[in-house]
């Protein structure tokens, strides 16, 4: 009988607490501007950019940076083009620019080793040295800002924190009535694989990553058009990055990327009907 009740409860409960997760969720689906792919955002914007800021600060204060130079007016340079072709296309649209709340910022970080660049929600943007020996040129750098920019602009940080949210709050309600048969298997699959595998990550946040990878690389793509930059440059860049990290790649499903192959490969689709469908904004 305690048994039967017992099931019963449990039924009840999931039956709630997944009417109740429905209420959340639901009205926290938005559109990806350009796109229009679905997304999930349960945590406010304005939160994850006051974050970002006093992290971004934080970095510079302890961060070696090029303060002034011709690469540095580069940088700055793109990312004012940016800055207006995407606002004045959204305007143009008749829609929401969502950069509207942004702080703009630019550094330079002087660290010949990283290739890397990136921009934190609400605008805040980082190209390292190491990343100008691979771009070589404005055209590239402006494929690397713009597919930074992406992110922002697409609110992936928002997604990928709301994402995490509900997959931690819903895993720890079901292993709860499941007699704690989610953390095992996790356990399990750890040792197996000797601690190198997570099969959340992997399972889930992972593929999530990899389409945002290529959400940016698209609306990059369009940003960087929009500004007045040659995009066939997207192509060779990849193929000198590919050159770089030759051998060097992980396997697809352990990787947040996609690979540079594949980068390539989706370039070569889009830069035509790109070109065409956002040209640049005259200023």
């Amino acid at each position: 009988m305690n048994l039967i009740m017992y099931n019963i409860n449990r039924r009840k409960f999931l039956g709630y607490f997944s009417c109740s997760c429905c209420s959340l969720i639901l009205p926290s689906c938005t559109s990806v501007p350009i796109t229009e792919r679905k997304q999930l955002r349960i945590i406010p914007e304005s939160t994850i950019n006051r974050q970002a800021a006093a992290a971004y600060e934080n970095f510079k204060n302890k961060t070696k940076l090029i303060t002034s130079g011709s690469q540095l007016n580069e940088i700055r340079t793109i990312g004012k083009k940016m800055e207006f072709a995407v606002s004045s296309f959204f305007k143009k649209e008749g829609k929401e620019d969502p950069t509207k709340n942004f702080g703009w910022d630019y550094i330079l970080v002087d660290n010949d080793k990283v290739i890397n660049a990136w921009c934190m929600p609400g605008g805040k943007i980082a190209v390292y040295t190491g990343l100008l020996k691979i771009t070589k040129n404005i055209n590239a750098l402006s494929i690397v800002m713009g597919h930074e920019i992406a992110h922002a602009v697409a609110k992936h940080s928002v997604e990928r924190a709301s994402h995490a949210m509900t997959i931690n709050l819903s895993t720890t309600v079901a292993d709860i009535f499941l007699g704690g048969a989610i953390n095992r298997t996790r356990n399990t699959i750890g040792q197996n694989t000797g601690g190198l595998v997570d099969i959340f990550q992997v399972g889930i946040m992972n593929p999530f990553g990899r389409k945002q990878e290529t959400e940016a690389d698209y609306l990059g793509l369009i940003f960087s058009s929009l500004s007045g930059y040659d995009i066939r440059e997207s192509v060779h860049l990849w193929k000198r990055m590919s050159e770089k990290n030759k051998g060097k790649e992980p396997p697809v499903f352990l990787n947040t990327h996609p690979s540079s192959k594949k980068r390539i490969e989706n370039l070569n689709n889009w830069i035509s009907e790109v070109m065409v469908k956002y040209p640049p904004i005259k200023t």
